[in-house]
């Protein structure tokens, strides 16, 4: 299914309950050049359904990397889920922007989606320094 056959009303729905920052690394739409992407959280080729409760807005970053197959150093454990967890649970923002597992799920989130990539946290200052993160 590509992203556009999600419906457009369902869509505005995923983006105004995300307050248009992505779900997984908190990263916000705002000044991106890159539309982020209404995904799956249970992917459709797994039998995951195109509901509210099964959408999440993604970065593309995170969207993109989300769909590897798993391969994390941490116990293993499944990648996080933004409708069944709350982010602080699983999360740390450091002093220096950089973005902590707190747990296995959390820990292995953040390697699989390689949530700390030089990039990454030059955008992550540039939003502090904007007020939009975190």
């Amino acid at each position: 299914m590509s992203r556009d056959s999600v419906p457009a009303a369902l869509q505005r729905r995923v983006r105004e309950r995300a307050a248009d920052r992505c779900e997984y690394c908190w990263l916000s739409q705002a000044g991106q050049e890159a539309t982020f992407h209404v995904d799956h959280i249970h992917p459709r080729q797994e039998g995951g359904l195109t509901t509210l409760e099964n959408l999440a807005l993604a970065c593309v970053s995170c969207s993109r990397r989300k769909g590897a197959p798993p391969h994390a150093e941490d116990p293993p454990a499944s990648l996080f889920h933004p409708r069944w967890a709350r982010w602080e649970d699983h999360f740390d923002v450091t002093s220096e922007l950089l973005i902590a597992g707190k747990t296995p799920t959390g820990r292995a989130t953040v390697e699989l989606l390689r949530m700390n990539r030089p990039l990454v946290i030059a955008i992550r200052r540039e939003e502090a320094l904007r007020g939009r993160f975190p």
